[in-house]
């Protein structure tokens, strides 16, 4: 029923150890492993998170297609899109961090600097996880398949080149972030 082989290779779990390490760093010192951060993201009232998201976003893709280009990842590996269970899967995800104010990544590294709220978070996420796991036959038959779209990205889906998205994503950011800058200065000259 089990793998025998539980743990993986010791570099590998000290390589994830590390990386986790870094990541939860840089989400404490982003803000975002602080509840009204979050909470103030589902008010528009504060945007941290759509800006740290949307940089990790245009980072990652120019990363992994630039590694793909330069022989050092062997073809992307895009997963199938389901609709039905994507939407499931959001509503769910969006629904328990407005509920929690943290989503996983930014409720571990809340624990991690001794934010006791989110203990009950990460034991909601592993019952879940458990519950899901439990689910999973029935949702295989029945959900995960209805509006199945293949292994459908943008590039393969309208057309174009990944660059041609990448590079309208990071502008497009770009532009946001300038906008909401300039928001957020002038509500706090209003308020002041």
């Amino acid at each position: 029923m089990f793998d025998t082989n539980l743990f993986a290779d010791p570099q590998v779990l000290l390589f994830g150890a590390l990386t986790g390490l870094i990541f939860g760093f840089l989400l404490q010192k982003g803000g975002v492993t602080q509840h009204k951060v979050i909470v103030g993201q589902f008010l528009l009232h504060d945007f941290t998170v759509l800006k740290i998201i949307l940089t990790a976003v245009v980072v990652g893709g120019i990363g992994i297609y630039g590694m793909t280009g330069l022989g050092m990842i062997e073809g992307l590996k895009v997963k199938s899109a389901h609709v039905l269970a994507n939407l499931l899967g959001g509503v769910l995800f969006g629904g328990g961090m407005a509920v929690l104010g943290y989503c996983p990544g930014t409720g571990i590294a809340a624990i991690g600097q001794g934010s006791r709220d989110a203990i009950a978070g990460a034991l909601g996420m592993l019952f879940g996880a458990g519950l899901y796991a439990q689910a999973h036959p029935f949702m295989q038959e029945h959900v995960l398949n209805v509006g199945e779209l293949g292994k459908a990205t943008l590039a393969t889906s309208i057309g174009g080149s990944p660059w041609v998205w990448l590079v309208a994503l990071a502008i497009g950011s770009a532009a946001l972030f300038v906008w909401l800058e300039r928001r957020e200065r002038s509500a706090a000259h209003g308020a002041a």
